[in-house]
Parts: C-alpha cells; sequence; structure tokens
C-alpha cells in the first residue's frame, strides 16, 4: 500500500567503509559476507551495510541498536559529518551526498538542528547566548535572534534562566538549552543523538515526556539516535534497529514487540512490558448496553437485568457519554418518582483516549463497577475496556 505522507529524508542503499579503497570490503558486503568477516579477511572496518529507509515529515524516527550497531555512523552520514562511501542522501528530495562544501554548510545550518548526548553548551556564554549561537551563525539580526532564542527557552521551561551559566545549571537544565539552541533555528528536521543517555533515568524520563509534548505543538521532523529500547518505545512513531550496521526491523513499536522480524529481535524485546506498548484500542469492545439521559430508572433497570450488569453507562443522544447509573441508585430514583435518569447520574466517571497504554488504565479499571468508558475529543462514547478485555488483549499481544 501507498504511503501519501511527505518524505523529509530518504536513505537508500547507503554503506559506510571506513577506508580510501573500500572496494574490496564492498564487494564482500553485496555477497552477505558479514562485516566481521569483513573485517577478519580485509582488514576494513564496515561502519553501515547497504541501509535504506524514509523520514516521514512530522514523525519521531528512533533508530536503536547496541553499541557498534551503526546507529551513531548513520545519524553523521545524514548530515555528512562523516562521508558515505556509497548510497544517496535525499532531504526534501536534494540529493545531498554530492553537493559542495559552501551549501553543505548552507543545508546543516539552515534544514538540521542538532543535538549531542553531550550538551556541547559553551561555558563562558550565558543560556540566552548560548541558545542564540546558531543564529549568530545565520548572520540574524541582534533584535531578532534575542527574541528567536527567548520563545526557544520558554518552550523548553527554562524561562527565567536566560542570565544562567550553563555551570549553574542542573544536566536536565542544561540538556534543555542544548534543545532550545537547536529550536532556535527553526530548522524542520532534528537530528538527536543520544541526546538523553547522559541524564540520571529519572530526568531522563521527563525529557522524553516533555519532548513528546513539545512534537504535539511543534511538529518537526525528528531522527533520534538510542541504545535503550524503553526510550524507543516512548517517544518513538517507528524504530529502526540496526544490528552489524544493518537494519534488521523496522516498524511501530507495536510491531517491533508483537511481529519480531528475526531471533535477535525476539531476544531484544523479550523482556519489555507488553502493556506499555498496546494501546486501549486493542482492548476495545463494544459497551454491552447503554443507557440514555432521556430514560426512565425503570427502563435503565431493564436494560441491566437483560445484560446482568449491576450498572450501565448512559450518554446523549450524539452518543456523548454522560455518566453511569447504578442498579441500586436507578431502584431509588424509581421509588422517589423520578421521570429521567440525567438527575441521578454519577458524572465524575473516569474515562480513557483510545492511544493510552494499557500499562496505564489498570489502575483507573480497579475500582470501577462498569467497564472503562473509551471516549473521542468530543467526549463521544467509542467503546469500553474491560478487565477482561485488557487481559486478553495483553496475551494476544503478547503471543503474536
Amino acid at each position: 500500500m501507498s504511503d501519501d505522507r511527505t518524505v523529509k529524508i530518504e536513505v537508500r542503499n547507503l554503506s559506510k567503509v571506513f577506508s580510501d579503497s573500500p572496494e574490496p570490503a564492498l564487494e564482500l558486503l553485496e555477497q552477505r559476507v558479514p562485516k566481521d568477516e569483513v573485517l577478519e579477511r580485509t582488514g576494513l572496518a564496515v561502519g553501515l551495510d547497504n541501509v535504506s529507509f524514509d523520514l516521514y515529515q512530522g514523525e519521531i524516527l528512533v533508530v536503536m541498536g547496541l553499541s557498534g550497531s551503526g546507529k551513531s555512523t548513520l545519524i553523521r552520514c545524514v548530515n555528512r559529518l562523516i562521508e558515505p562511501t556509497t548510497g544517496s542522501i535525499r532531504v526534501d528530495g536534494e540529493d545531498i551526498t554530492d553537493v559542495p562544501r559552501d551549501e553543505l554548510l548552507r543545508l546543516r545550518r539552515d534544514k538540521f538542528g542538532m543535538v549531542f548526548q553531550q550538551f556541547a553548551l559553551f561555558p563562558h556564554r550565558t543560556i540566552q547566548g548560548n541558545v542564540e549561537y546558531g543564529l549568530e551563525v545565520q548572520k540574524v539580526e541582534p533584535a531578532e535572534r534575542a527574541e528567536k532564542a527567548r520563545r526557544a527557552i520558554e518552550q523548553v521551561g527554562l524561562a527565567g534562566w536566560e542570565d544562567a551559566y550553563p555551570n549553574q545549571l542542573s544536566g536536565g537544565m542544561q540538556q534543555r538549552a542544548g534543545l532550545a539552541r537547536a529550536l532556535a533555528v527553526d530548522a524542520d528536521i532534528l537530528l538527536m543523538d543520544e541526546a538523553f543517555s547522559a541524564l540520571d533515568p529519572l530526568i531522563r524520563r521527563d525529557m522524553q515526556h516533555e519532548l513528546v509534548a513539545l512534537q504535539e505543538k511543534l511538529q518537526k521532523t525528528i531522527l533520534f539516535i538510542s541504545h535503550d529500547l524503553d526510550e524507543a518505545l516512548n517517544i518513538g512513531d517507528r524504530i529502526i534497529l540496526m544490528k552489524d550496521g544493518a537494519i534488521v526491523q523496522s516498524g511501530t513499536p507495536e510491531e517491533i514487540l508483537t511481529r519480531p522480524a528475526t531471533e535477535y529481535v525476539e531476544r531484544f524485546v523479550e523482556n519489555v512490558d507488553i502493556s506499555k506498548v498496546l494501546t486501549a484500542e486493542h482492548a476495545l469492545h463494544r459497551a454491552r448496553a447503554v443507557a440514555y439521559c432521556g430514560d426512565g430508572p425503570v427502563t435503565a433497570l431493564h436494560k441491566m437485568k437483560e445484560e446482568n450488569l449491576s450498572a450501565i453507562l448512559v450518554v446523549r443522544t450524539d452518543f456523548r457519554l454522560a455518566g453511569m447509573i447504578t442498579a441500586e441508585d436507578a431502584d431509588r430514583a424509581r421509588r422517589d418518582g423520578v421521570d429521567r435518569i440525567e438527575s441521578v447520574l454519577q458524572t465524575d466517571l473516569p474515562t480513557a483516549t483510545r492511544d493510552e497504554h494499557l500499562h496505564d488504565l489498570v489502575n483507573r479499571l480497579a475500582g470501577l463497577s462498569v467497564p472503562l468508558p473509551v471516549v473521542d475529543a468530543d467526549h463521544k462514547l467509542l467503546g469500553v475496556v474491560s478487565k477482561g478485555g485488557l487481559l486478553e488483549a495483553l496475551a494476544e499481544g503478547g503471543s503474536d
């Protein structure tokens, strides 16, 4: 099936051999000889082996793998900090593998924002000065660059720290400053190489969440390098898993986890908590019955009796969720002569959206006498997640 999304970066048949005479290694790679054997037979180190992928506009693509898998070589080839040996790299349709150096510098300056594992902040500059640096290189006027830097600093949650120096900030705050510097130049594409790896686990998780929240607003195109599967699952729209310089599988987090392509991938993901990947949509089913706001308590009781329910969800005529009523409350309303159940509903009902992870729904389900309602942005009832449905989804997802 064709994909009509806009391709920002198109990489085709990219290989990197660290040698001025790579031909012997390339010949062996064409014969599918593993890189370790290529090194043994030729003495030449292979960084990338025939890598091809697309990075779509507005997505976060995480490239991950163990040390030596080729992931960092790949991101450095994308902006030609490392020169590829063979293959092509197209950015917005333009092949950048052969552009002259002055054009390459312009591309790096205008197309790419870069965030590295080491914060790379200038110790003698304030945070404002650090964030302005890329704009200085672009020769942006002082007043404009100060304003752009201020907005970027605010976006990453560092407002008020403009005049501080890097050594006055925590590691997480320094990484925010590095991200702000990349955002300030307003590049479409962010290249992030192990950007959060130097942070302690709690700050690292916070930064992952903030990146996802920021991406929701800014819709940048992000190529993110990581060695951490949990990080890839937390932030990636898609994941590329590399081994020995080659791609062994690419797909959504769910595809990687539930349909591993090789035994290596299966071993790589075997200890992952599947509930942090599968969403409410995987456990979603239609409510067995619903009542309407205009129903009387006798009607509500009848519907509950028909389906052997102790409580029932109540919706408006446009199927927006209004609340819930228990059999006990409906019977009391009947005895009190209430005409419409709308006036006696429990309205503080927890809900979920279809893209929330099952892991996050467990506590909400625990105290409910009805399945957990799943609603859309207009609060219309899409279906429900029951305790049994959740367990069934986890069992099926883990065994696919």
